[in-house]
């Protein structure tokens, strides 16, 4: 049977069912008074509400006495079960206004919890019993009258209302039932006449819906439904359409240009020589080149065991970057090449520096981490043939040197015969140069055993105080001279540290002479140590010129100075003293700003530390 047949067919019994409500419709009609109830459901959500939120502030006040008599954890978690339903029905009331004067009522009773609300917070925000029971007393009993009171007035309110409704609803009943007659006998004969054309209408979209669907469903997608109207039918051919407009556009769209992509980018990354691990924002592997499956043996099925595929040494710095980069730091950048771990291939041992840039996702969020890891093996062999070549020129320029300092200081005695004036000008201006490039080679010949590991500490037990004393005494000339002001500050109870007394205290006569040299007349520079957890925290502060951000990163690098600094040696005393303290297991580092000073500090092992109680003599 077609659908046209079925609508005229129907038609039959609408007419008797019309014909029957009529003749029910009088009787039953003198019931809408009672039904008439369900029409004063909005009054009757709001009674609920107001309800509801009373029994919510009652068990809040119970929850705020726990509180006052000590029983915290009990009170906060009955709080917790009554604020979110209590803010909910208060919701729900402000979305339910319905009588006049509702609206401020309501608003009365939102600044009234509010006010609750606030003086409740504030009462689990105090320690102590006695202000918790002043807090009570004096606000938040009065808060919960307000609110309470607040409450009845709409409870009130809402329940008047339905009354006054319930009446007007047994008087409209009556005229309905003499309407309902005439509405009767009128809907039987004019939806007779309407219904045969109505039925031949309704057919007509229908059938052109049918046969798009059809169509489409031939994989005709350009196919399309065209229905005028805004009755239902049509709305449906609409909905047609943009389903088949937006299948159409997904076949020509760019998945295959994602796709291309995405084979683009893991060929971008395969052919990187080092390898490159990408994390997601949960700390797994989402993604590695084929650098990192050869050398690290690191694949993607591991799932989020695989990093558990890789050397230990190489585990934990992926995972020491990896967390870095994924805590918000930003991005990870090695701080020299001590940072490279070691990875041992068929070719022979590579060292891998490793580097971290964060991936944003379109909120601009962090979703994951890039880890590279950049071979430097032949960089740190260059490096070391650097320093070894460094080490021999120096250590073959100490006996001419000291050829030639013997032979200005003959001289410049007179032992060889009288001088002039002149003459003693310049032997002295040579012998200055001398003494300087003799500093010069014992720095690098320091630096060089120190980078080697050949130098051996003396690690004992030395006083703070001393140390820091037999830094500064050296300086005080010269602070003197330039009007500098020279001050110690020690932590009460700091007593010893573990360390080299000469290394350390040449540390502190480094930076305590740069802190000098670089502080202008009047300022002043301070020594002093403090602890740090298991560890000595040193720090020499001034009020000098500051260092620029720019410059800060190079600071410890050998032979290297601040672009147009005045004054200073070779470059090569920060560089020492980072060495040192690495040695005895310790950090350095700074904190600087310009035209308002520098502060370098160091960390040691405290005596009876946990961490590094006794480091390695060798480094």
């Amino acid at each position: 049977m077609s659908l046209r047949d079925k609508l005229l067919l129907a038609q039959v019994p609408l007419a008797l069912a019309l014909l029957l409500v009529g003749v029910v419709a009088v009787g039953t009609l003198g019931r809408v008074g009672h039904a008439g109830q369900d029409i004063l459901a909005d009054n009757y959500r709001s009674v609920r509400a107001m309800q509801r939120i009373m029994e919510h502030l009652e068990r809040l006040d119970s929850s705020a006495l726990f509180l006052v008599a000590g029983e915290r954890q009990r009170g906060l978690e009955q709080a917790g079960e009554h604020l979110r339903p209590l803010e909910v029905e208060l919701t729900v009331q402000e979305g339910n206004i319905t009588e006049p004067g509702e609206a401020e009522a309501t608003s009365r009773l939102r600044r009234a919890w509010t006010h609750y609300r606030s003086e409740y917070e504030t009462l689990t925000a105090l320690d102590a019993s006695d202000a918790r029971r002043a807090a009570y007393f004096d606000a938040l009993a009065p808060a919960f009258r307000e609110a309470k009171a607040a409450t009845q007035a709409i409870l009130a309110l809402n329940q008047d209302a339905m009354v006054r409704k319930s009446d007007a609803l047994q008087r409209q009943s009556r005229r309905v039932n003499t309407l309902m007659v005439t509405a009767v006998v009128v809907a039987l004969v004019g939806g007779l006449l309407a219904s045969a054309s109505l039925t031949q209408r309704a057919l007509r979209p229908v059938s052109v819906l049918s046969r798009a669907v059809r169509r489409l469903g031939q994989g005709d997608l350009a196919t399309r439904a065209v229905v005028q109207g805004q009755d239902e039918i049509a709305q449906l051919a609409r909905d047609f359409n943009a389903m088949a407009e937006a299948l159409q556009r997904y076949r020509q769209s760019s998945l295959g240009e994602l796709l291309q992509a995405q084979a683009s980018s893991q060929a971008s990354i395969d052919s990187l020589p080092d390898p490159v691990v990408v994390f997601g924002v949960e700390g797994g592997v989402l993604n590695v080149n084929r650098a990192a499956e050869e050398v690290l043996r690191l694949s993607v099925e591991g799932g989020s065991g695989a990093l558990g595929q890789v050397a230990p040494e190489v585990r934990e710095v992926l995972e020491r970057v990896r967390a870095h980069v994924l805590g918000g730091k930003g991005p990870y950048l090695p701080r020299g090449y001590e940072e490279a771990v070691r990875v041992e291939g068929g070719e022979g041992d590579r060292w891998l520096l490793p580097r971290g840039s964060p991936v944003y996702g379109e909120a601009g969020g962090v979703v994951g981490a890039t880890v590279l890891l950049q071979d430097v093996t032949r960089l740190r062999r260059f490096d070391e043939l650097k320093n070894d070549l460094v080490a021999t020129v120096a250590h073959e320029f100490r006996t001419p040197l000291t050829s030639l300092r013997m032979a200005i200081h003959l001289c410049a005695e007179g032992v060889v015969g009288p001088i002039t004036e002149k003459q003693a000008d310049l032997l002295h201006a040579a012998r200055e140069d001398c003494e300087r490039l003799q500093g010069i080679v014992d720095d690098l010949l320091d630096l060089s055993r120190l980078q080697s590991g050949r130098v051996e500490l003396e690690v004992r037990p030395v006083s703070t105080e001393a140390v820091l004393e037999a830094a500064l005494a050296p300086h005080r000339v010269a602070a003197d001279e330039r009007g500098v002001r020279l001050s110690l500050e020690q932590e009460p109870g700091l007593e010893r540290v573990e360390a080299d007394p000469e290394r350390l205290q040449l540390v502190l006569s480094n930076l305590v002479a740069n802190a000098v040299r670089h502080t202008s007349r009047g300022g002043e520079v301070v020594a002093r140590a403090r602890q740090e957890g298991a560890r000595v925290r040193f720090e020499v502060a001034d009020t000098g010129e500051g260092i620029a951000p720019e410059h800060q990163q190079r600071i410890f690098e050998k032979f290297y100075r601040v672009p147009g600094a005045s004054t200073g040696g070779a470059g090569l005393g920060l560089s020492i003293a980072q060495e040192i303290v690495q040695a005895h297991g310790g950090e350095m580092g700074l904190s600087s700003q310009p035209a308002v000073g520098s502060t370098f500090w160091f960390t040691l092992p405290r005596i009876g530390g946990v961490e590094g109680s006794a480091p390695t003599p060798e480094r």
